[in-house]
């Protein structure tokens, strides 16, 4: 029979994976991951603050990861250089002075590797009731938005013809990142989460032929990597985050196999096809 924590640990890496699926698949189709890293990085100055602030981490991180993605539009309009040189900057500086930052605050005890790697077996029920009132509102947004997101995906210009108000819907995008990187960030890290993002996606785009298709299997094949980890975790005595994360990885390795099955019904472009 589990143990309370690690049963509590499972439910709430599969509401964190049922909910970072679909973000994922449009983080692969618009070649967002440096942008994912960003955001992740970010989230540990919003950690600092939180703790100077003395105000919830989760919104603390939501905050900075949210400024990040408004600075970053912010300096793309100006055009002065490309977005992956911006991207570089936001990240890398983010990060540091959040390391610089908890540094200085010498008064408070801050488990760096905690936040860096995650620490899912010591989430509690209430941890456990905001992931998924969290997942359930985001995954609200994603449906709501499906259409408009979508479009912007394929073909910004046409969405605009069409009155889909692609710029909106990129913000709105940025906010769930926002918000999902500052749920996520106890279950799997702060190094950890863009890869949840990801790789479940890139997974699913083997297997499905339909955008709607791959999100939903982003979300099962994250929580099939989610109970994997653990588990592995559970009979190795390895990390349980980084466990998660090579769990995933290895699902991406089977789906690389040569399928006879799969060839002609994978979404192979950049863009889903709609």
């Amino acid at each position: 029979m589990l143990d309370d924590f690690f049963t509590r640990a499972l439910v709430a890496g599969i509401g964190i994976a049922l909910t970072t699926g679909p973000l994922g698949c449009f983080v692969v189709w618009r070649r967002m991951a440096y942008f994912g890293d960003t955001m992740a990085h970010s989230a540990l100055l919003g950690v600092a603050l939180a703790f100077l602030f003395e105000i919830n981490l989760m919104a603390g991180v939501f905050v900075i990861a949210a400024a990040a993605s408004v600075a970053l539009l912010l300096l793309q309009r100006r055009g002065a250089l490309s977005t992956d040189a911006l991207l570089g900057i936001l990240s890398h500086s983010t990060l540091a002075l959040g390391l610089v930052m908890v540094a200085f605050m010498t008064w408070i005890r801050i488990d760096l590797m905690g936040f860096l790697f995650g620490d899912i077996l010591a989430v509690s029920r209430a941890d456990i009731a905001f992931i998924y009132g969290g997942g359930v509102l985001v995954l609200a947004l994603v449906i709501w938005l499906w259409r408009p997101l979508l479009a912007a995906t394929v073909n910004a210009e046409i969405a605009e013809a069409e009155g889909l108000r692609p710029e909106r819907s990129r913000v709105v995008f940025m906010l769930l990142m926002a918000g999902v990187i500052a749920i996520a960030m106890k279950i799997v890290g702060i190094l950890l989460i863009t890869s949840l993002l990801i790789i479940p996606a890139a997974t699913a785009r083997r297997f499905a032929s339909t955008p709607e298709r791959m999100a939903v299997g982003a979300s099962l094949l994250g929580a099939l990597a989610v109970t994997g980890g653990l588990f592995g975790s559970l009979n190795f005595d390895t990390p349980s985050g980084p466990s998660i994360v090579v769990a995933a990885l290895v699902l991406f390795l089977i789906s690389l196999l040569p399928l006879p099955a799969l060839r002609g019904t994978a979404i192979r472009s950049g863009s889903p096809q709609t």
